[in-house]
């Protein structure tokens, strides 16, 4: 089970995450790209609050078909283009990890892929038993397999 922690020759943490996680090398790992506000219908959502429940719904129906769950991430990195929205981002991320606190990162930027997307989430999770990853979830959930058990995308 990866260990999150916070060292204590540091400054704690100024909201609800870890500096650090380690975890064994022995894991199925999930690196998910970045999500933004679109639903499936394709409609970006106007406003700053409904992009970030977009993006997080979209990252954790990755984590979901993965056989993962929010508990399983150890790093999330945020995308930002309205200055001074931490307080915003905070309030969200506390909400969808419910208690979890996995090393994060949160950064204002100038713009994202396209003018109208406001938040970006990107993430990754890890599962520490390389035996989860088996033909059934190989077979259903991510199609064809090169023969060494490799997922193709």
């Amino acid at each position: 089970m990866p260990r999150f922690f916070n060292p204590k020759t540091t400054a704690r943490p100024s909201s609800k995450f870890s500096h650090g996680v380690v975890h064994s090398a022995r894991a199925r790992r999930l690196v998910i790209s970045g999500q933004v506000g679109v639903l499936a219908d394709g409609t970006i959502l106007p406003d700053l609050e409904g992009q970030m429940q977009a993006a997080w719904d979209n990252l954790i129906a990755t984590l979901e078909e993965a056989g993962m769950g929010v508990t399983d991430l150890i790093k999330i990195t945020a995308y930002v283009t309205v200055p001074g929205s931490i307080d915003a981002f905070r309030t969200v991320r506390d909400q969808r990890l419910m208690g979890h606190k996995p090393a994060s990162t949160y950064l204002e930027v100038s713009g994202l892929a396209r003018p109208d997307f406001m938040f970006e989430i990107e993430g990754e999770a890890v599962v520490e038993d390389a035996d989860m990853i088996g033909a059934d979830w190989s077979e259903t959930r991510a199609g064809a397999t090169t023969g060494r058990g490799d997922i193709r995308s």
